[in-house]
């Protein structure tokens, strides 16, 4: 069968999917979440997968599993133990809403993950590109799964030169996708486009000559592989300025903090903070006052122990790291707590406090 995209060369759909979906099965990584089709085990790898490469995807997914094997241990898990498995991977929000959407699963599907694009779309935290790799892959189902890899494969292969920063661009390549998915093997040939986009057609410097679909490349004929995808760059990021501090009491335990229940980085731990405004001369007089005013709390600051730079995808966190003691018998709460090194281990801190109570506990070998 032969289709010509709108923006197009013609391209030969039988011949396309046969070299693509043999060379996946050739050279196909071996990963976890590859051993069978379970649809829960697909849905927590893709959550996963998003934002996170497959490297350091593997011992996460592993832990998980093993931690929460069934859609009902999930579904009846604390959530501090499912923010600490997911300790380390960033978008925390997408943890809370997969546990949320197995809940909706166990009672509204008897714990079976629905097969159909309506039921599955309507889970939270579902979208798009999830809905269609969960039914692709676990069911056969030939759905259409675009996420960034698919979208700059495609725009190479069929020459699509809009902009895969817009939203209004990702029907045209679902569009794409249903025009040369194979019917016979929707799986094998989701997950080739994807594994395609990792492992060869990269963004920069594509191995074209390692390419199984090379001879349907309408960009690699024209000469313009390293073009495409057109992809407009993002609005610049906004940097906060912070001072965060280990503090702790005179028996030892260090002062920690739940973040607020909605929100980035909610119901995890973090060390006090403050944002800096530098309305001081004195940058440490500036952060005791607003310990002090926004905090409530009174505390001996000593040193600076480290800097710490952490990028989000709309903000950067500039935070200078002290460590000192707590002046004044403090009153622990639901929000505040006192811990010890030890009892740290039962609490899920966000990667930049992971990395400020490593230099505290640096700082106490020196």
């Amino acid at each position: 069968m032969i289709i010509e995209h709108e923006n197009s060369e013609k391209i030969n759909i039988n011949a396309f999917q046969n070299d693509l979906i043999s060379w996946f099965k050739r050279e196909q990584r071996d990963l976890p979440w590859r051993k069978d089709q379970d649809p829960y085990k697909v849905w927590v790898s893709e959550i996963m997968l998003q934002q996170t490469r497959v490297d350091t995807v593997i011992p996460y997914f592993n832990r998980f599993i093993n931690l929460f094997p069934t859609i009902d241990d999930l579904a009846d898990a604390d959530e501090d133990k499912v923010l600490k498995a997911w300790e380390g991977l960033g978008y925390y929000s997408r943890v809370r809403n997969l546990q949320s959407a197995v809940k909706e699963v166990r009672e509204k599907y008897n714990g079976e993950v629905p097969n159909t694009p309506k039921q599955i779309a309507e889970l939270k935290g579902v979208g798009p590109y999830t809905a269609g790799a969960i039914l692709s892959i676990a069911y056969g189902i030939p759905e259409p799964a675009v996420d960034g890899n698919v979208m700059r494969v495609l725009s190479r292969i069929l020459s699509i030169w809009d902009d895969i920063a817009k939203p209004s661009s990702r029907k045209i390549f679902e569009k794409a996708v249903r025009d040369l998915i194979s019917h016979d093997d929707p799986s094998s040939f989701n997950q080739a486009l994807m594994e395609l986009g990792a492992l060869i057609c990269t963004p920069t410097s594509p191995s074209c000559l390692l390419c199984p679909v090379r001879e349907h490349c309408k960009a690699f004929f024209d000469g313009v592989q390293e073009e495409l995808p057109v992809k407009t760059k993002k609005t610049k990021t906004r940097d906060v300025q912070l001072a965060a501090a280990v503090l702790r009491n005179q028996d030892g335990k260090i002062l920690i903090h739940k973040r607020p229940a909605k929100g980035l980085l909610a119901n995890l731990w973090e060390f006090p903070n403050v944002e800096l405004h530098h309305s001081l001369q004195n940058e440490r007089e500036e952060v005791v006052q607003l310990f002090n005013q926004e905090l409530q709390l009174e505390a001996n600051f000593e040193k600076i122990i480290g800097q710490i730079e952490h990028v989000f995808s709309h903000l950067i966190w500039n935070i200078k790291v002290y460590k000192g003691t707590i002046s004044t018998d403090f009153q622990e709460n639901e929000e505040w707590k006192l811990v010890s090194i030890k009892e740290m281990e039962q609490y899920a801190f966000p990667v930049s406090y992971q990395k400020m109570f490593q230099m505290y506990l640096e700082s106490l070998e020196e």
